[in-house]
Formats: structure tokens, sequence, C-alpha cells
């Protein structure tokens, strides 16, 4: 991915939790964002080890300061994680944090004879088009037909799938939307700035939404506003917030999650770990975005669908290009992405239809693709010129839309939500109560595409239309 593009979103992420020092990661290398001066363990016994440890760790390294390592904040909640503060957060630059790599680096004996891990640093969890972007969206020409369609299944209220998103809300004129007259949820607080114009990732919940109804008439979807207005939250409260999200609404038979960050690691998130053993013992299916970082890297929560004890309920879902024939090239990929969805250039509400509203582009179109493909994607296709400039760029004024219907947007964020209504679609049809038993037999009949030359399940809906791509600089 362009640096230059995650140092963008990192500004975004930073200006949204503004009192969060947040610093990037891991320290040679830009592909997360986490918490400066603190780290996570879990409550206990296992807390006070990483205190212990760390404090001895600092006596032998005289830039770092053992006085500094204390609990920080409140205590955990359900999630048993709490945060220790290792270093003054207010220190430092944003490209890594000595005192936590050193704080991580202590632990390593300890993690050994543990046999797991004890420490971990506290993620951003962020939408799956923010730290590692798709595209931005781009309003439908007047006349386009949706894609995909809405199919035709009748709703039923004794035997509706009940489906919950996972997002930063809904905006405040969702309903004027048709197909999503009956989704309910939280309204996303601020989805304009002052100047009136639609803040970035607005609308990124009812584009969601608007997928599933859209796959999947058959269902109950409700909209949670578990991420902030740029869509990002600290891995620290964000199991909570999945905890307090379930517990409001009853556990769904679909979770659709659109969110998530990668970590360095093959084991999970610390943060998340409770709510991820809570699942297992539900008969919850949880469809996970695979991220956009265009590598193999695992993204969680999507990538616990290839840890031991957590394939039957988690589905990873990665993106389709326009064609439906091989991968988007923002798509993470890997063997612990489980089935790929149409995710390039969707159809959906990003706004309802009750006025017009403007969009100025913040990121600028490349005049090549930033992960190497060939074809028309959404690194060029369509063009923009955004407020933010690439390095030796000379200013200019961003391009401007009006959005007043439906919007076109990809990313594995979308892909997610497809795959979500696809296994609706098919409980309704087959008059199945079982996510988990409806996934594996959605798996099994699925085709075929390929990605990086892997040859991968592919879940593309009736309604959903391919469309062959152009070469650089043309259409799709």
């Amino acid at each position: 991915m362009a640096p230059q593009r995650f140092r963008e979103q990192f500004d975004q992420i930073q200006r949204s939790m503004p009192d969060v020092p947040l610093v990037m990661g891991p320290d040679d290398a830009a592909e997360f964002f986490y918490e400066k001066g603190v780290v996570l363990a879990r409550d206990g016994e296992e807390a006070r080890l990483v205190e212990d440890t760390v404090r001895a760790h600092f006596t032998a390294v005289p830039e770092l300061a053992q006085d500094q390592v204390r609990r920080a904040g409140p205590g955990p909640g359900r999630t048993g994680v709490t945060r220790i503060r290792v270093a003054d957060p207010g220190r430092g630059v944003p490209e890594g944090d000595p005192a936590v790599a050193q704080a991580l680096r202590s632990l390593r004996t300890a993690e050994g004879r543990a046999g797991r891990r004890l420490v971990s640093r506290n993620h951003v969890v962020s939408i799956a088009v923010n730290a590692c972007p798709g595209d931005e969206p781009v309003p439908v020409p007047p006349g386009e037909p949706a894609n995909p369609a809405p199919a035709a299944t009748p709703y039923d209220p004794a035997t509706a799938v009940r489906v919950l998103v996972v997002d930063n809300g809904l905006t405040h004129d969702y309903r004027s939307y048709p197909p999503l007259a009956r989704t309910t949820g939280d309204v996303q607080e601020r989805e304009v700035g002052e100047d009136g114009v639609l803040a970035q990732y607005a609308g990124h919940g009812t584009f969601i939404a608007g997928l599933i109804a859209a796959v999947a008439p058959n269902t109950d979807v409700t909209v949670r506003g578990c991420l902030n207005d740029a869509g990002a939250v600290l891995e620290s409260e964000f199991g909570e917030r999945l905890f307090e999200a379930v517990d409001r609404d009853g556990w769904p038979d679909v979770l659709s999650l659109s969110a998530g960050t990668s970590n360095g690691r093959a084991d999970g998130l610390l943060g998340v770990h409770a709510f991820m053993e809570e699942l297992r013992t539900r008969r919850t299916l949880l469809v996970a975005a695979a991220g956009n970082n265009g590598g193999a890297t695992p993204f969680w929560p999507a990538a616990y669908a290839d840890l031991p004890g957590w394939r039957d309920c988690v589905l990873s879902v990665g993106a389709l290009r326009s064609d439906g024939e091989y991968g988007a090239c923002f798509t993470n990929h890997g063997r612990w992405v489980r089935a790929y969805a149409p995710g390039e250039r969707l159809t959906s509400a990003l706004t309802g239809f009750s006025a017009p509203v403007p969009y100025v582009y913040r990121h600028s179109t490349y005049d090549d693709c930033r992960y190497g493909f060939g074809y028309a994607c959404t690194c060029r296709h369509p063009r923009h010129h955004g407020l933010l400039s690439e390095p030796g760029e000379a200013p200019a004024k961003p391009d401007q839309v009006m959005f007043e219907g439906p919007a076109q947007w990809s990313g594995t964020s979308f892909a997610t939500p497809v795959a979500a209504g696809l296994i609706a679609s098919h409980m309704t049809a087959r008059g199945m109560r079982d996510p988990r038993t409806a996934r594996r037999r959605v798996l099994a009949a699925s085709g075929y595409a390929e990605v990086r030359g892997a040859h991968v399940p592919a879940l593309l809906p009736p309604t959903w239309r391919a469309v062959p791509v152009g070469a650089p600089g043309g259409t799709s």
C-alpha cells in the first residue's frame, strides 16, 4: 500500500481520537496504528506479571523510566483486559514507540513458558476502507441499475433472518432509501461538517445495510454505531462494544463486521479474545472483512476463520473485482481468507434521498495501481483530485460531487455484507435456522475465482451482474 495514503489515514483517525496519542507500527514498517505508551494484558496475575517484568527490564534500559509503569485508566470489563502505561504518551514521534517495543520484548521469555501471549499493543480497529482504503464513494449515473439489484424475496417477519451490523451508524435519512425501510439502529452523530460537506466515511454503515437488504430482503437488519465517525476504536474498547451490541439486541443469526486490524501476529487480538470465546458458544455466524491492504498478513477478527475453534463460526471475506473472475487489486488474501464476494463498484445507499449532499474527495487517484495490477482498478478510475496531495504534487482544488441517491463504493467492507446476505438468503430459501450450517452449504455450492494464482470460493449473488474490466485508463 502506498505509504502516503497510510499516513493520510493516520492523520484522519488521529483527528477523530484527539485525546488518544497514536503511533504507527510495527517499529520497522507502517502496517497498523496503536496507542502510544500503553500495552494490554489480561487482568489479575498476568497483569501484575507484566508490570513487574517491564519494570525490571526497564532498569537495564537507561532511556526508559521504570516509574512510568502503572495501570492506566479504568479497570477491565467483560473483556478481562487492562491497559498498562509503560511510558509518557506525550513524548516521541508517530513512527514507532520504543517503550512499547521494549515492553513487548521483555515478556518473550515469560510468554514462552506460559505458552500464550501475555502482552499486546493496544491497536486501533478501524473500518476496512479506512487504514487500508479501497476507494472513496462515487455517485451513480442517472438511470444506471443497482448492482446487486434488489432480490424479489418477500419479507416474512416469522422467518426473517436477524443480521447485526457493527459499524459507524446510519445516516439520518436512511429510511428514504426503500430497501432500508425496516432497518433499525443508531444514527451517526456527525455525518456532515460545519461546511455542510459529507464527512469522510459517513454512510459506511448505511451502504452496508443497503447491500444486505438488496441481497437478502427477508432480513431484520440492525446497525449499531460501535465505531466513531472515522470508523475507529481502540482494541481495548472494541471488545466491550461488541458485547454491548449483542447485549442490547441479542445474539443475531449473522453478525456483519467490516472493521479490523493487522497486528503482526497469528494468534488474534487480546482485546477481543473474550468476545470471540463467547461467540464459540453461540449459534451466531461472524462474517468479517479481510481488509484492503493487498497483502497476506492476517487481518483480525476476520483471520480467526483460520484458527482452531473458530473455523465454523467465522467467515472471512475478500473482494472480487467487477468481473467476478479475479481478486480486486486491494483485497487481502491467503489461506485465512475463506471466501470472496464482489467488492468493486457495488451500488447501495450512501445517504437517503431527502436532499442532495456535497462530498469533497480526500485522496487523489493514482496514475498506476498501488498494488501493481494492470486493469482499470479503483486506484486509478474514475479520476479525481483529492484534498490531500501526494508529495511533490502542486496543490489543486479538490473535486466535489453531489450525492442525491445511490453511490458506488469498493472494498472488502462491502464484499462482506454481500456474503452475509447470501448466507441469510440461503437460510430463507431452505427454511434453515442455523447460519453456520448455511455457511458450509453456501461454500460447498460456490463457484470459483482466481486470487493471486489460487482458486478460491466465489460467492456471487443471483442479482449481481458481472461487468467486464477495461484497460488502464478505461472504464469497467
